[in-house]
């Protein structure tokens, strides 16, 4: 069980971890999750878009473990965003997962596409929506996904519920200093998908080099990275061993000399879209 916590602006407490729960293809997402609960796994991340919300739900089921002890996070797609898409996104997901509320609501992208020129406007409207699922006690807290500094500042601008988290993409080789840094500026906890690069740093000398120096596995010398710079890890592992092994962070602490020699690795690992010019074109899995 992880027992180190973040704390969201509105005092509530969260794992310093989380687990994500995005398809692997042709992987057993119900059993993937039923072993991450098992190993102490207890925030999970998914999405409208990852299709493993009932598997996620029939999991938690399954566990025999009150719902309460889980930190749920869903996310609404680009084609679930405006105020009444959104509201109803919201109970498909809460029927998906088999729960009354959820612990933490996403926009999962600002833009629907590259030429997209009303964003800003559905992006208020998006959150007006949450604002409102908040006081239906449908969910306890609400954020964004991908979220730049820009597209932070149109939500902030109407917010009256200031957002909880910001996720994105980040990892060494990826650390995205500017928008982490206005973020968390903010008050905002930042939380990193991909925190591993999908590998991408396996065999990076430096890395390998730290782990030694650490007695630590690579993978633990790059989530312990982010965890010291205040950004929550949200991890994912079809293999239980790893799904302990990433667990185990708290142990140690990186010298701040090679903390800051991580940070200025080359940004050479980016493995995902761009919210502004390089944006999925899939859609939410509705009937999932």
């Amino acid at each position: 069980m992880i027992s180190e916590l973040f704390t969201l602006p509105q005092s509530m407490k969260v794992p310093a971890i989380g687990f994500g729960t995005y398809n692997a293809k042709g992987g057993d997402n119900l059993q993937m999750i039923k072993d991450a609960i098992e190993a102490g796994y207890r925030y999970f991340d998914t999405a409208s878009l990852y299709g493993t919300e009932r598997a996620l739900g029939q999991a938690i089921k399954e566990s025999g473990l009150p719902r309460e002890l889980f930190f749920l996070a869903s996310k609404a797609w680009t084609d679930e965003m405006g105020y009444e898409e959104t509201k109803a996104a919201c109970e498909r997901s809460l029927n998906r997962l088999q729960t009354d509320y959820l612990d933490l609501y996403l926009i999962h992208w600002p833009k629907v596409n590259e030429e997209d020129t009303d964003w800003k406007e559905r992006c208020q409207e998006t959150w007006r929506a949450m604002e409102e699922l908040v006081r239906e006690g449908k969910v306890r807290a609400i954020g964004l996904s991908n979220f730049l500094p820009h597209h932070l500042d149109a939500i902030l601008e109407t917010a009256t519920i200031k957002p909880a988290v910001n996720q994105l993409e980040l990892h060494i080789g990826y650390s995205q200093e500017a928008a982490v840094a206005y973020t968390q500026s903010k008050g905002i906890l930042v939380q990193a998908w991909s925190p591993l690069a999908r590998g991408a740093m396996d065999n990076h000398p430096v890395i390998s080099e730290l782990a030694r120096k650490y007695g630590k596995s690579k993978a633990q010398i790059c989530l312990r990275f982010l965890y010291q710079k205040g950004i929550m890890p949200i991890v994912k592992s079809a293999d239980k061993g790893r799904m302990l092994e990433n667990m185990m962070i708290f142990d140690f602490e990186l010298e701040r000399a090679d903390v800051q020699m991580l940070e200025c690795m080359p940004q050479n690992t980016w493995q995902g879209e761009h919210p502004d010019f390089a944006i999925p074109k899939v859609k939410s899995n509705f009937n999932q």
